[in-house]
């Protein structure tokens, strides 16, 4: 795939460097070269961003809904006429599997887009009536200008997820790309331009977050910050916009938790621990990490888990074989070799991977990981207190139910969980008393675009999904009348 030497910001409708000229490297994980330059951007850039939003805000709040339906489904059409384009980009950007990309990402990034297009319109509002009296009902009104900053791992996915429900509000967004992955918000600005978006109502800005997300949280004109960034700067966003009033929707860190009782449904579910612990290179948000067993399979399971394992194909992302690809940068390939190398000294034991894997020709250099799998670690440990986003699983027997709830809810995270069971009231049961947003049972990733996932503790504050978004990015205002 041929790709553009220089990324450019897009402001104002049209596509510019940044102010100051200047361009940072783009790495491909998996050769670990150089692939492009994007926009080195800087306080001045997130100004004109800002300007340009602000000139054309009050157009688009008052633009007909049916026409905003109009341009995002124009907008999902255009991303999914160019799926190969925008899986390419992302495969080169994050290391994924082409596979995945085209299959999971460019999808439900489109599907994400089409679906709060046509959900406004039967978002209805409430209204109250006191007979004789009065008639109070509500109206929504969007926020302004926000901003949002996605998620390296899904760039384009976490970025729809976002523009779509604010977009259709009638918000103005000023989107911050994450620098480890810019190509698909650049794909994302040129599918804009494409679908008439009107200039100023989309503004891209790429570059060093430290250097532009000060001035984002400050300015007056924005009125909420999504940010699914790293959880250390969320606390940092969290202090300094409340005293702003800011909405802010902050998306943290997670550890997981699978429970597997022994009347499971074995073969299907070894095939989705699998796929839960290692797919999208074990960076997914939603991703197992912590694995809990009943003690009279835990034998069985570990073999078969070790075996899989040890199968899976890490390698070239673009071919079609390939199970799992690279690492999203060296800093993180150098990360979770720290965390194996630190599960050994807590006493942990190495069943498989958990070291560098080096290949030949153009991906000599590529950030490439063997998965891992580890057991004997206790739940204090390290690798079970800490968010490392990683194909590496921890594994542990357990003897009861309670005992398998308190493993499982042993860390500040709340995310997700899953739990194998083929005993429905306890799978249901389990589920009310896990510290997790939402909790599948039998099975992963189970999706339906209605559900809102509300991850707890230091997952985040955040909303994923379900019209809940559209809440976030508007105003409920009530009017009164007397009758």
């Amino acid at each position: 795939m041929a790709t553009e030497k220089y990324i450019k910001n897009y402001l104002d409708g049209k596509l510019v460097p940044a102010n100051s000229g200047n361009y940072l490297e783009s790495i491909n994980p998996a050769t670990g070269k150089p692939i492009a330059e994007y926009p080195d951007s800087d306080q001045q850039d997130a100004l004109n961003a800002i300007e340009a939003a602000e000139r054309v805000l009050s157009n688009w709040t008052n633009f007909e809904l049916e026409k905003r339906y109009r341009l995002l489904m124009r907008l999902a059409d255009i991303i999914e006429q160019d799926t190969t384009g925008f899986a390419k980009a992302e495969t080169l950007d994050v290391g994924k599997p082409l596979s995945m990309s085209l299959s999971v990402d460019v999808p439900q990034a489109y599907s994400c887009l089409r679906f709060y297009a046509t959900s406004l319109p039967h978002y209805g509002t409430k209204a109250f009536y006191q007979t004789g009296s009065s008639i109070h009902f509500s109206i929504r009104r969007p926020l302004g200008i926000v901003a949002i900053v996605p998620h390296w791992s899904f760039p384009l996915l976490n970025l729809c997820q976002l523009v779509a429900p604010a977009l259709v509000s009638g918000n103005c967004v000023l989107i911050l790309a994450p620098a480890l992955a810019p190509r698909t918000a650049f794909l994302f600005a040129k599918a804009c331009q494409s679908a008439g978006i009107p200039p100023g109502v989309v503004n891209i800005l790429h570059g060093d977050e430290a250097n532009i997300l000060p001035t984002i949280i400050e300015h007056h004109s924005i009125k909420a910050i999504a940010y699914w960034g790293a959880q250390r700067n969320e606390i940092l966003l969290e202090s300094r916009t409340l005293p702003g009033f800011k909405r802010l929707s902050l998306q943290g860190g997670a550890k997981n938790p699978a429970i597997i009782f022994a009347d499971c449904n074995f073969h299907k579910m070894i095939v989705e621990i699998l796929r839960s612990s290692f797919s999208n290179n074990g960076q997914h948000p939603f991703s197992t990490s912590r694995i809990f067993i009943e003690r009279t399979i835990y034998e069985k399971f570990k073999e078969e888990l070790v075996k899989r394992t040890q199968f899976l194909k890490v390698g070239d992302t673009l071919s079609s074989v390939t199970d799992l690809g690279a690492i999203i940068s060296a800093e993180k390939l150098e990360q979770l070799l720290a965390y194996v190398a630190q599960a050994e000294v807590e006493g942990g034991k190495i069943l498989c991977g958990g070291k560098v894997l080096t290949l030949s020709g153009e991906f000599e250099h590529g950030y490439f990981f063997r998965p891992a799998v580890i057991e004997g670690l206790e739940p204090t440990a390290h690798l079970n207190q800490e968010d490392f986003y990683g194909p590496i699983v921890s594994i542990a027997p357990f003897d009861t139910d309670e005992e398998a709830i308190a493993l499982a809810n042993s860390t500040e995270f709340g995310k997700a969980a899953c739990v194998w069971t083929q005993n429905t009231s306890r799978g249901i049961r389990l589920a009310e008393t896990l510290h997790a947003g939402i909790t599948w049972i039998n099975g992963w990733m189970l999706q339906d675009d209605r559900i809102a996932i509300k991850p707890i503790g230091a997952s985040g504050n955040t909303i994923i999904g379900g019209m809940e978004m559209l809440d976030f990015f508007s105003h409920q205002k009530m009017i009164g009348q007397p009758i």
